[in-house]
């Protein structure tokens, strides 16, 4: 099993939102970084939400050196072949149990048999996904928070067959990319989506039900207890086509306490999915 000090080369899968943050913080940690997806256009879009980024951080003076210094280490590919050189791979794909089990059969041909592979599904199962593998014990959920460069957790998910020395590395390496982490087992949502997917829909639920404006539901909780985003709010930051695929996986595993409130459902089908495309429950520029 490699050391800390043995990581050169960081892979992630996946250039969306939290495959690039990934990618940008391990960037900044000083790693090398290959960021893959399947189409050229999503890896340029990556690309470009990197820049965007870091150039918000240099003006706020929140980066140690220079923005092209730190992009420069962060190499896009849509070939799966430049993942072998990875040391370390962080997958951030689409939350399908199928793609990512494809996706890992795929690492584990192409990466050497020392690699961690790491997965960021917030709802999946880490043991079906490694089932893809024969190295189970070297799968491991790191399951980072959006937005991955400002937000400081790592949520590190062990699968019935992670070995111990891979959950010590995975805490490891997340605190190298300026993290704190916590621990969960492999069970349905782990601890934040658990408990923050209910907390959300009842949010949404309480708005479609006239107890309050959007406004005032997120003014009761900020205020009431000290979160920095109200439930409406932070489902916009999620992405309300993530919050309606995370509550649909918990609600098939957990039952009814999980099912998802009816307006996520009618604003995915409008296309209205939060900060990402403009329009949620608020409007973007």
């Amino acid at each position: 099993m490699r050391e800390l000090s043995d990581i050169d080369v960081v892979g992630v899968v996946g250039a969306g939102t939290m495959g690039n943050g990934i990618a940008q913080v391990a960037a900044t940690a000083g790693y090398e970084v290959v960021m893959r997806d399947v189409e050229r256009e999503y890896v340029e879009r990556g690309l470009d939400g990197i820049d965007d980024s870091l150039a918000r951080l240099d003006r706020k003076d929140r980066l140690d050196e220079e923005p092209e210094a730190i992009r420069e280490r962060i190499e896009g590919t849509t070939d799966l072949d430049p993942l072998a050189a990875a040391d370390v791979v962080v997958e951030a794909a689409v939350e399908d149990l199928d793609v990512k089990k494809e996706i890992f059969a795929d690492l584990d041909r192409v990466t050497d048999d020392d690699v961690v592979l790491a997965t960021n599904t917030s709802t999946l199962s880490i043991t079906s996904i490694a089932s893809a593998t024969d190295r189970a014990s070297d799968v491991v959920g790191l399951h980072f928070m959006n937005p991955v460069p400002i937000m400081d957790g790592v949520e590190v998910v062990v699968g019935e067959r992670t070995a111990g020395e891979v959950v010590e590395f995975a805490h490891a390496f997340a605190e190298d990319l300026g993290k704190e982490t916590w621990e969960s087992d492999d069970k349905p949502g782990f601890v934040t989506n658990r408990i923050l997917m209910p907390w959300i829909n009842e949010g949404v639920r309480a708005y479609d039900e006239g107890v309050a404006d959007r406004e005032d539901i997120d003014r009761g909780m900020t205020l009431g207890t000290n979160v920095p985003m109200g439930p409406l709010e932070l489902a916009d930051h999620i992405g309300l086509d993530v919050v309606l695929d995370a509550s649909e996986t918990l609600h098939d595993e957990l039952g009814d306490r999980y099912k998802p409130a009816y307006l996520v459902k009618r604003k995915v089908e409008a296309g209205d999915l939060g900060k990402k495309t403009g329009k949620g429950f608020y409007e973007y520029e």
